[in-house]
């Protein structure tokens, strides 16, 4: 027999260890100390020092059936890039313009959850994977069950956190998944979230802080035999918490499930989330009931399981990742009504989203099951071919008196669904949304705002270019159409002051300096686009932040502005020659690469270009191997 003590509870542990010792020699009971055969330890596979757990716990490896054993039932570990800034995006990236079918949802573990998750990343795997520019082996493992509906999870947190995995999707080596028969999908949700599997998991993992869920120890895991008790009521309180889940997603503008702002869902739906998370701590309760019936677990087993599981909330803020900090979650703190109704106001104006939601004269379209394909477009889109609220080319301004004034029509938007307009919007759009946006639209390192400010350099004159509709005419369209016909209005009043002379007042001479700066910097403004309209050629599938680099110096919020110049100075330098951007400005460059580099002329379609080497003799290869 092995005695354990266990004081890592304890802040010193050295003199918690002496007492523990000294009531050992004076035979007086400590329950912090544990006798054990070591052999015991073997019935658990990796055969961890799981001492304070106890007996029938450790014994559910040898009375239970693992989940491998179950018919048609699997685990794997998915798919790795290794170059996810070439084959990863966010999926409102590629929801316009890009390539169709080539960007594949694409579960990659970047955000914490149980039962329900928003898949927010795609990966261009369907189109790497047809011409070879991704490689096969250790970087698409778990191909066979790509696409198929399952459960998947993060690698690293606080606890197992499983959510449903539509289908149509693939997963990452970081987002890593389980596969069963669809029948058996819903109910087995429930039970990988009850606080059994969690303890009995990281009993098995060795570590209760912040494991590594690894797809080996899962397929080990203990599962009782089916049929299962209760199993019904698992299945109905699963899909009761999937739905629960998701109903506070639809008020989060970049999520699948987005259909209205809170202040105005709430108008139209039952959205009340402090009543959602009371249920939810009713349903997780429920659940943990049949797992812990279901796994035999005792009082003191359960007391024991309750205590290592900590709270129930899922926040972003238990995700630990040693390695991939920055990939885990950058996700924007759940934002305020004004601001979310505010943000929600300038998708509408630009087209993307659908005011007749709020209002009642489109439908709230009906909830999807758990397992069923994403759409291509949140349900608060504006659906294909329905008239937009404002009609434009994809630019907006922040011009007063403009018929795109994009203050203006935030301010009737608001108006249309019958909601008060929240302060000065113009101060706010000018000020503080494009931080918010550009927060929004962040995921798991990638930076993707899709409404562009695009301004003089005081920021007096500002286009909002919409990214979806992005061509190589828009920044023609901004000259033409905006700011020439700016320039014209200014020079008249700049030239009506003029004209004045020595009877200015005080009031028209503030003014007539203020027109002249505004006057040069929309000079300064029409030339810079002018000058980089010719050769900019916007594609879609290279992502927002490389579509956005050759106009970085039109950017005034600094931390954007900075990292769009960085990415511009890498294209310059040829790290992203496989973009389409990159080959529109530096054709000759690409093209030469593309005559030693396979993956780079399948890229741009210029495979007649690469050059197959000579393969190596098998005796010159060997001779070589020899004089290493």
């Amino acid at each position: 027999m092995t005695y354990f003590i266990r004081a890592l509870a304890e802040n010193d542990k050295e003199r918690a260890v002496n007492s523990i010792c000294r009531d050992m020699r004076e035979g007086n009971y400590n329950s912090s100390v544990f006798k054990i055969n070591a052999s015991e330890f073997k019935s658990i596979p990796g055969h961890p020092f799981a001492y304070w757990i106890s007996k029938p716990v450790r014994d559910l490896h040898v009375f239970m059936p693992s989940y491998e054993d179950g018919v048609s039932r699997t685990a794997k570990v998915g798919l790795q890039t290794s170059a996810d800034d070439r084959f990863v995006r966010g999926w409102w990236e590629v929801t316009h313009g890009a390539t169709p079918d080539r960007w594949v949802p694409f579960a990659k573990g970047e955000s914490l959850g149980s039962y329900y998750g928003d898949v927010a990343l795609v990966v261009g795997y369907s189109w790497a994977d047809q011409v070879g520019l991704m490689k096969i082996g250790r970087y698409g493992r778990g191909a066979e069950c790509y696409y198929q509906p399952g459960i998947t999870w993060a690698l690293r947190a606080s606890r197992f956190q499983p959510r449903a995995l539509p289908e149509g999707c693939i997963f990452s080596n970081r987002g890593q998944s389980c596969f069963a028969p669809a029948e058996e999908l819903l109910e087995l949700l429930g039970l990988l979230n009850g606080k059994a599997v969690d303890y009995v998991y990281k009993m098995s993992l060795g570590r209760f802080g912040y494991p590594e869920f690894l797809v080996g120890p899962f397929l080990k895991l203990p599962v009782p035999p089916r049929p299962w008790a209760a199993e019904a009521d698992l299945a109905r309180a699963a899909l009761r918490a999937w739905s629960l889940k998701r109903t506070l997603d639809t008020v989060v503008e970049t999520s699948h499930a987005f259909v209205l702002p809170a202040r105005l869902l709430a108008r139209v739906e039952d959205y009340d989330p402090p009543a959602i998370e009371a249920e939810l701590v009713e349903i997780q309760a429920q659940i943990d009931n049949i797992a812990f019936d279901l796994y035999n677990f005792s009082e003191t087993d359960r007391a024991a399981a309750l205590g290592s599981f900590g709270s129930i909330h899922d926040d972003a803020a238990d995700a630990v990742d040693d390695a991939h900090e920055d990939e885990s979650n950058e996700d924007v703190e759940g934002i305020d009504e004004t601001q979310g109704l505010l943000s929600w106001a300038v998708g509408a104006a630009f087209g993307r989203f659908d005011w007749r939601l709020a209002t009642g004269e489109r439908a709230i379209p009906p909830e999807p099951a758990p397992f069923d394909p994403l759409p291509t477009k949140s349900p608060g889109m504006l659906l294909e071919g329905a008239a937009p609220f404002h009609e434009h080319n994809g630019i907006l301004v922040d011009d007063q008196g403009h018929p795109h004034d994009l203050p203006r029509l935030i301010e009737e938007v608001l108006a249309r669904v019958g909601s008060e307009t929240p302060g000065d919007v113009r101060r706010w759009l000018q000020r503080d949304f494009f931080s918010l946006h550009l927060k929004q639209y962040s995921k798991s390192r990638r930076k993707a705002p899709i409404y562009w400010p695009l301004a003089t350099h005081s920021g007096s004159y500002t286009l909002w270019l919409y990214y979806p509709s992005l061509s190589s005419q828009t920044l023609y369209s901004a000259v033409n159409d905006f700011v020439e016909p700016k320039l014209e209005q200014v020079g008249r009043e700049t030239a009506t002051l003029r004209e004045k002379g020595a009877a200015r007042l005080r009031e028209d001479e503030k003014a007539f300096e203020a027109l002249q700066s505004l006057e040069l910097e929309l000079i300064e403004l029409r030339d810079t686009l002018l000058q980089i309209a010719p050769t900019y050629s916007p594609n879609h599938d290279d992502g927002v932040q490389i579509t956005g680099a050759p106009l970085w110096r039109l950017f005034r919020h600094k931390p954007w502005q900075k990292l769009l110049k960085d990415t511009w100075a890498k294209l310059e330098k040829g790290d992203y020659d496989w973009s389409r951007l990159a080959r529109a400005y530096w054709p000759e460059r690409v093209s030469e690469k593309c005559k030693t580099d396979k993956s780079l002329a399948i890229a741009h379609d210029l495979e007649e270009l690469y050059i197959e080497p000579e393969p190596r003799s098998p005796k010159s290869g060997k001779l070589k191997k020899d004089a290493e």
